[in-house]
C-alpha cells in the first residue's frame, strides 16, 4: 500500500486525469498476471492470510468503540495518535487502519468494473470466508444494538409509541433468521426468504434508529448528555454498518458492493484520527443547548422603548454601587500581603460575592450582558439565501437595541461607581484626615490602568473569562437539569423533614431558577482572581481589566491625589485604557458567545454585505436610535 501511494512523479504526466495510485495498482496487475510464478506465490501467501486472520473484527468492530463512553473513545484515539500500531496481529480491524489512510478512498472510487475484477482474481479471497465473516458481524452488530437500545440510558428518552412493536428486541431473532436462510442458499442470486428475512431485517432497524432519534427531543427539553449523544451515534453507525453488510450479501454481483464497503471503511478510517471531529460532533448539542438557555436569558437583557431603558440603567446603577464596595476590598485585601494564590483565592471570593449580590438584587453588572445577548441576536439572524428587507429591518432593530442596552448598563455602572468610590475617599479624608485607599495604591493604579500599557491585552483577556463564566452557567444548568436535582430537592425525605413540603419545593424551584445565574456570577469572580495568580506560576504576568472595577480604581485613586490629578497627563491615558477596557470586555464576550451561537445552530451569515448596509443606513438616519429609544 505504501508503494501504491508513492508512485513516481513522471506517471503524472502520462495519465493526469487518472489517481496515481490506480496507475500504480494496474502496473502491479500487469506484472503479477504475466509471473506465473509469482501469480502462485501471492496467491499462497493470500490464503494463508484469509485462514488466518480475524475478518469479523473489521465488519462488526471497526469504527466503534468498546464502550459507550465518549472519555474512554477520546482516550483510545490519543494512544493511537502516540502509540505506533503493529502489524502482528491476526486482527483485521487493527491492520485495516494500517493498510489504508483516508485519501485513499478517492483512488478508490476510480476503480472500474475491469480493474475491479483484477484485483479480486489477485487477493484470491474464498467466498465463503467474508460471507461467513459477515454474518457473524450481522449477528454481533444486532447484538449490541439490542443492548444499546435496551439499555436504561436510552430507553427511559425514547418515545413509547415507537418501542410499541418492540424493534430492538426483534433485532437478534431476525438476524439469526436471516443467517439461517443466507447460510443454506449459499453465493448467488438468493432465495425468496432470504429477502423477505433482509426486508424484516431493514425495518427493524429503521424502526429503531426512528427511536433512537426520538432521544434528541428529551435531550433538548431535560438536558444533555455527551456519553448518550456518543450512544446514539454508535448505535445509527451499526445499524448503517448492517445495512451495507446486507448489500454485500444480497448482491447478485458482490465485487461493486464489496467495494463501497471498503471505501466506507476508509472514510471511518478518517474519521478516527483526531480530536476534533469526535468533540465537535458530540459537543454541538450540549453548545446549542447552552447557546439556547443563554439566548432565553439573555432577552431580559434587551430594552425595547424608553421604559426598559430606564429600568435597565437603574439595575445596571445599582450593580455600579456595588461594585464601588467590592473596589474597597479588593484594596483591603491586597493591604493584607497574601501570596500569590491566596491573594487571588480572596479576590475571587470578593468578586463572585460581589457579582452573587448584584444578582440577588435583580440589579446587573455591563459585561456580563454580551455572552448572553449574543446567542439572542444569533437567533434573530435573517435566514435564507436572500432575506427580504422585513427581515433585514427586525434584525437591525435588534442589533440597535442591543447596542443601546449595553449602553445604557455600562453608563449605569460607572455613572454610580465611580461617584460613590469618590465620595468615600473624600468622606474618609475629612472624618479621619486621610482616603481609604492611599497615595502608593493611586499611583500603582495610573501605572496599571493607563492604555499605554498592556490594558487593551488585559482586557480582551478578561472579555474571555466572561464568555467562559457563561458555557460553565450553561453546563450547569444542563447538569442541574439532566439529573433532575430540583426535583431530588422538592421529594427528598430529609430535605422536606426539615424544611417542609411546601417550603421544599419552594427552595428547589428557586434552585432552579437562579442556578444558571449562580454558577455564572460563582465562577466569573473565581476566575477573575484565581486565573491571573495560577498564570503566574507558569511565568505569564496575566492581569484582568474589568471595566466598572477600573473605573472604581481610577476614582479611588483620584479621591487620593485630589482634582490636581485632572490636570495630569496620566490619568487621561487611564480614562483612554478604561474607554478601552470597556469595548474590549463587551466585543470579545460578545464575539465568542456570537461565534458559539452560529456554530451549534448551523447558521451561516449570508447576505453580509447587505446586513452591514442596513446597519450603516441605519446609524446615518438614526445615530441617536444606538444609544437612546425613540419615544
Amino acid at each position: 500500500m505504501e508503494w501504491l501511494r508513492h508512485a513516481p512523479a513522471q506517471r503524472a504526466a502520462e495519465e493526469p486525469r487518472t489517481p496515481l495510485p490506480l496507475v500504480r495498482l494496474r502496473h502491479l496487475l500487469n506484472v503479477v498476471e504475466q509471473n506465473p510464478g509469482l501469480r502462485e506465490q501471492l496467491h499462497g501467501m493470500l490464503a494463508a492470510f484469509w485462514r488466518d486472520i480475524d475478518a469479523v473484527a473489521l465488519f462488526a468492530d471497526f469504527g466503534f468503540g468498546a464502550r459507550m463512553s465518549l472519555v474512554s473513545e477520546i482516550a483510545a484515539r490519543l494512544r493511537r495518535s502516540v502509540l505506533p500500531a503493529t502489524p502482528q496481529t491476526n486482527d483485521l480491524a487493527e491492520l485495516f487502519g494500517l493498510l489504508f489512510a483516508p485519501e485513499d478512498g478517492e483512488w478508490l472510487a476510480a476503480i472500474d468494473d475491469a480493474t475491479l475484477g483484477r484485483i479480486a482474481a489477485l487477493l484470491a479471497t474464498p467466498e465463503g470466508a467474508w460471507r461467513g465473516a459477515m454474518l457473524d458481524a450481522i449477528t454481533i452488530l444486532c447484538g449490541a444494538v439490542h443492548a444499546s437500545g435496551s439499555g436504561g440510558a436510552l430507553r427511559q428518552r425514547m418515545d413509547r409509541r415507537l418501542l410499541a412493536n418492540e424493534p430492538f428486541r426483534q433485532l437478534a431473532a431476525s438476524a439469526e433468521a436471516l443467517r439461517r436462510v443466507l447460510r443454506d442458499g449459499g453465493a448467488g442470486a438468493q432465495p425468496p426468504e432470504a429477502m423477505r428475512e433482509a426486508l424484516l431485517l431493514r425495518a427493524l432497524l429503521d424502526a429503531c434508529r426512528q427511536a433512537a432519534a426520538s432521544v434528541a427531543a428529551h435531550l433538548e427539553a431535560f438536558g444533555i448528555s455527551v456519553d448518550i449523544v456518543y450512544e446514539l451515534d454508535q448505535l445509527d453507525a451499526r445499524t448503517r454498518r448492517i445495512e451495507l453488510l446486507l448489500d454485500c450479501l444480497l448482491a447478485s454481483e458482490a465485487r461493486p458492493e464489496l467495494l463501497r464497503l471498503v471505501r466506507e471503511l476508509v472514510h471511518v478510517v478518517g474519521q478516527q484520527q483526531g480530536m476534533r471531529t469526535v468533540l465537535g460532533a458530540h459537543y454541538s448539542m450540549l453548545a446549542r443547548q447552552v447557546a439556547e438557555r443563554n439566548a432565553e436569558t439573555g432577552e431580559h437583557y434587551i430594552t425595547r422603548d424608553r421604559s426598559e431603558y430606564r429600568t435597565m440603567f437603574r439595575r445596571a446603577a445599582g450593580g455600579g454601587a456595588v461594585i464601588a464596595g467590592t473596589t474597597f476590598v479588593k484594596f483591603a485585601l491586597g493591604a493584607l500581603g497574601f501570596t500569590a494564590f491566596w491573594g487571588g483565592f480572596w479576590a475571587g471570593v470578593n468578586y463572585a460575592a460581589s457579582f452573587v449580590l448584584v444578582m440577588l438584587l435583580h440589579w446587573t453588572v455591563a459585561t456580563k450582558q454580551p455572552a448572553m445577548t449574543a446567542p439572542a441576536l444569533a437567533a434573530s439572524l435573517p435566514r435564507g439565501d436572500a432575506p427580504d428587507a422585513s427581515a433585514l429591518e427586525a434584525f437591525v432593530d435588534r442589533v440597535v437595541q442591543l447596542i443601546r442596552s449595553q449602553a445604557a448598563s455600562v453608563a449605569g455602572n460607572l455613572a454610580a461607581c465611580a461617584p460613590l468610590v469618590l465620595a468615600v475617599q473624600m468622606l474618609a479624608q475629612a472624618l479621619g484626615g486621610a482616603p481609604l485607599v492611599g497615595e502608593p495604591d493611586a499611583r500603582y493604579v495610573l501605572e496599571s490602568v493607563t492604555l499605554l500599557g498592556p490594558t487593551a491585552l488585559y482586557a480582551a483577556f478578561t472579555g474571555v473569562l466572561l464568555f467562559a463564566s457563561s458555557l460553565f452557567a450553561g453546563w450547569v444548568e444542563n447538569w442541574f437539569v439532566f439529573h433532575r436535582l430540583d426535583s431530588a430537592i422538592a421529594w427528598n425525605p430529609r430535605i422536606v423533614a426539615r424544611l417542609g413540603a411546601a417550603r421544599a419545593q419552594r427552595w428547589a424551584d428557586w434552585w432552579r431558577r437562579h442556578i444558571s445565574g449562580l454558577a455564572a456570577n460563582v465562577s466569573l469572580g473565581l476566575m477573575l482572581g484565581l486565573v491571573p495568580a495560577l498564570l503566574v506560576f507558569f511565568a505569564l504576568p496575566i492581569e484582568v481589566r474589568h471595566v466598572t472595577l477600573a473605573t472604581g480604581q481610577l476614582a479611588a485613586a483620584l479621591g487620593a491625589l485630589g482634582p490636581a490629578l485632572l490636570l495630569e497627563v496620566d490619568f487621561w491615558w487611564c480614562v483612554a485604557g478604561i474607554a478601552a477596557t470597556g469595548v474590549l470586555n463587551v466585543a470579545v464576550s460578545f464575539w465568542l458567545a456570537f461565534r458559539v451561537a452560529l456554530r451549534s445552530r448551523g447558521v451561516q451569515v449570508r447576505e453580509r454585505g447587505r446586513i452591514a448596509s442596513a446597519i450603516r443606513r441605519r446609524l446615518r438616519q438614526a445615530p441617536l436610535s444606538f444609544v437612546w429609544p425613540r419615544a
